[in-house]
């Protein structure tokens, strides 16, 4: 039966077993037929072990850039599944860079087509890091990865949810690594110390500029940006005692037995006002007095309590560090009486 069939010379045998299986065995994606694919995932495993990796001073802008090709790729990839054409074109005719190949839509194109599958609140947090990246780019920052931490985790987990919902579990990002990005962390004092060292003024404008053009549900949106609080705990017994974080479900059986877990909140500093004035003027400020003061409690309604700047206690006020916090972050702003 094969008899006629000319056998293959040992050049294109060896063609043969260099291009074969020709599949990425971790997900059985084919390296021609899926290359978008392949590369969007690609992109964010390296967005992130890029981000976790030690001794970077840049890895908020270095996370930023590569996850914006990541979530590009993907769309491609979609858009290619669903015979859209992602291409640029004018009058009917596809646009060609200057040296003749076809223009592809970027991410902000991508997301503005009528057929993106994306949710409001993703396409939410990669406009803002879209506009992000315009700003770092050519231009030196300062470190911003704290300030912009909740939105590149977001990122992150918005993209695994994306690329197995848009194209199966089997392509889930946690079956190559963890996806929790590792940031740092800082004690009170650590934190004090840091007052005034701001964010670049463009960033911070471009930061204020879109978060003001959102309501204040689609800010709180996960998706958005993802915010986890941590408490100390005190683990019942003693077979729990390695459990470093463990997550209840608010409203669950588990949340209202308070028996089950035990919370235990540590006792904050507290200061009278004329202990925040000494500090003040050890800080830095030696004509601050407590008439200014009093006048910056006023200006900021700074007795609420749901600004958690202090307590009443026995008809007395009493502040807390972040009230301190507070005066100094005004006073490196400028602010006088």
């Amino acid at each position: 039966m094969h008899a006629a069939i000319k056998p293959a010379s040992d050049d294109e045998l060896d063609a043969f077993l260099n291009a074969w299986p020709d599949r990425d065995t971790a997900t059985g994606l084919h390296f021609k037929g899926d290359e978008l694919l392949i590369k969007a995932r690609e992109a964010m495993i390296a967005a992130v072990h890029t981000f976790n990796s030690a001794g970077l001073h840049f890895r908020a802008e270095l996370f930023i850039v590569t996850s914006v090709i990541a979530w590009t790729y993907l769309l491609h990839a979609y858009y290619k599944s669903e015979g859209v054409d992602y291409r640029y074109k004018q009058a009917g005719v596809v646009k060609k860079t200057k040296h003749g190949a076809d223009m592809y839509w970027e991410l902000g194109q991508c997301l503005a087509h009528g057929g993106c599958p994306i949710e409001k609140g993703v396409i939410d947090n990669l406009n803002f890091l879209t506009e992000i990246r315009h700003e770092i780019e050519h231009q030196s920052t300062n470190r911003i990865d704290d300030a912009l931490s909740a939105k590149l985790q977001a990122c992150c987990i918005n993209f695994n949810d994306a690329i197995k919902t848009l194209f199966g579990k089997e392509f889930a990002l946690e079956k190559r690594l963890p996806i929790a990005l590792q940031f740092v962390t800082f004690d009170g004092a650590q934190r004090a110390s840091l007052v005034g060292q701001n964010l670049p003024p463009n960033i911070a404008a471009a930061m204020d500029d879109f978060h003001n053009r959102l309501t204040d549900e689609e800010q709180a949106d996960p998706k958005f940006r993802y915010r986890v609080a941590f408490v100390p705990k005190v683990a019942g017994k003693a077979s729990k005692s390695d459990l470093a974080v463990e997550f209840v479900k608010a409203g669950s059986p588990e949340a209202v037995n308070v028996e089950r877990v035990l919370l235990k909140e540590t006792e904050r500093p507290k200061y009278r006002p004329t202990k925040i004035v000494a500090k003040v003027k050890a800080a830095g400020f030696p004509k601050f007095a407590i008439f200014d003061h009093t006048k910056l409690v006023n200006e900021l309604n700074a007795r609420t309590p749901e600004k958690g700047y202090g307590v009443e206690i026995a008809g007395q006020w009493y502040w807390y560090d972040g009230w301190f916090e507070k005066v100094m972050e005004k006073l490196n702003e400028g602010w006088t009486r």
